[in-house]
């Protein structure tokens, strides 16, 4: 018959193997060869024992064991942190929650993988809900030739950067459209539109324009010539005029300009500290007449203004009367009988003033009040002129008026 052990024998022979292993070393089985003999057990039933009572508490990991899992923790901390600096640096990608445009991807690859790496930020975001371009995809369209599109792009995107930036920033699609045409690119308007999206490049915006006009308290019986007709069959048959101001470091100063209808082009402008008449609104009517004395009709000119109190003032009504000019003025109170002008003054503000939040000088106002009106009268395209400056509207009348056979 076989013997039977009692379990506190089986749990004393278990523990003296593991006690004589922990203090000689060596193999196991040696340990058990040397206690199955001294305690008369057969080596074969003691492995068994050990194998299967054998103490949780003494299969103790090495040292270097804990040392590898602590690097292991180290490292999947450093990619859980590296993934979310990864998903922190691409959330304005997703914030749309559809998968970005290939080129999108493609760019922000080549912006961060110095500090991330392709594979990690590829590998990060492809987990996300929206999805992204693979490695794989990556190195292919890295190493795939340039299509035709993307080639002609890289040609018109730097030429539509330096065009809008060459007329004061403020061209939206629009206008951009006809200036690369009138550039001599052939090119559609919804490309226009594409490449300044991605070049980051849009037009201005009118916003309000705070009221500077203030009524003569003077009688004013003079006529309105135009009722809100804003129209003239040649040069210098109307002018309109109007005044706006602009912030300075200083406190305020004023600008001044008179408009001829037909072709849109300022023909006088001043800017002064002070809303006098002889500082202001004078000096860009003398401006103005000198500017077009030659080319300006003896009589049938008009000049229209609103009725604030410089252009009411006797100065100025004695200086359209020695000039030959007649005088029109519209109600008191209504912006729109004097439309086109406040139009010139909203889109100055607009393209010129409001790019800064304040100017250093009235000197610094002025000077750059002079380039934007020469770039206005010789460069900015008017959808009003059917995509044509002022200067090329005026020279196209003048010569047509000269080859234009005389009349019996």
């Amino acid at each position: 018959m076989p013997k039977k052990f009692s379990p506190e024998l089986r749990e004393r022979a278990v523990r003296l193997v593991h006690e004589r292993q922990a203090r000689e070393g060596g193999p196991r089985s040696q340990s058990i060869r040397a206690i199955s003999a001294q305690l008369s057990i057969g080596p074969e039933t003691l492995r068994v024992w050990c194998n299967r009572h054998g103490p949780a508490s003494r299969d103790v990991a090495p040292a270097e064991s804990l040392e590898a899992e602590n690097r292991r923790l180290r490292r999947e901390l450093a990619e859980s942190q590296r993934a979310n600096e990864i998903l922190k640096a691409a959330s304005v990608f997703f914030a749309k929650g559809t998968r970005p445009p290939h080129d999108e991807m493609i760019a922000f690859i080549d912006k961060h993988r110095d500090q991330f790496g392709v594979e990690a930020i590829c590998r990060t975001l492809t987990a996300t809900e929206s999805g992204f371009i693979t490695s794989r995809g990556y190195r292919a369209a890295k190493n795939r030739a340039m299509s035709a599109r993307k080639l002609k792009d890289s040609i018109l995107t730097p030429e539509i950067v330096r065009i809008h930036r060459e007329n004061y920033s403020v061209y939206g699609v629009r206008k951009m459209w006809h200036a690369m045409r009138h550039a001599g690119w052939t090119i559609g308007r919804d490309q226009v539109a594409r490449l300044m999206k991605n070049a980051g490049l849009q037009g201005v915006r009118r916003g309000r324009k705070p009221v500077t006009t203030r009524p003569s308290s003077a009688p004013d019986h003079r006529p309105d010539l135009v009722e809100r007709k804003f129209t003239a069959q040649c040069p210098h048959e109307l002018w309109v005029a109007d005044i706006t101001y602009v912030r300075t470091v200083a406190g305020f100063c004023y600008t001044a300009f008179i408009t001829d209808v037909f072709t849109r082009k300022i023909v006088g402008w001043a800017v002064a500290p002070s809303l006098h008449t002889e500082g202001l609104p004078l000096l860009a009517l003398e401006h103005a007449l000198h500017s077009t004395g030659a080319q300006r009709k003896s009589d049938g000119l008009v000049h229209h203004s609103d009725r604030g109190s410089q252009y009411v003032s006797l100065a100025y009504s004695d200086a359209l009367i020695v000039a030959g000019v007649k005088a029109s003025v519209g109600t008191v109170g209504d912006s729109y009988d004097n439309a086109l002008a406040e139009t010139v003054n909203g889109l100055y503000k607009a393209e010129l003033i409001h790019s800064k939040r304040l100017w250093e000088s009235v000197a610094a106002v002025e000077v750059a009040t002079m380039g934007w009106v020469h770039w206005w009268n010789t460069a900015r395209l008017h959808e009003a002129l059917a995509y044509r400056t002022p200067a090329a509207v005026e020279a196209a009348y003048t010569r047509t008026t000269m080859i234009a056979p005389a009349t019996v």
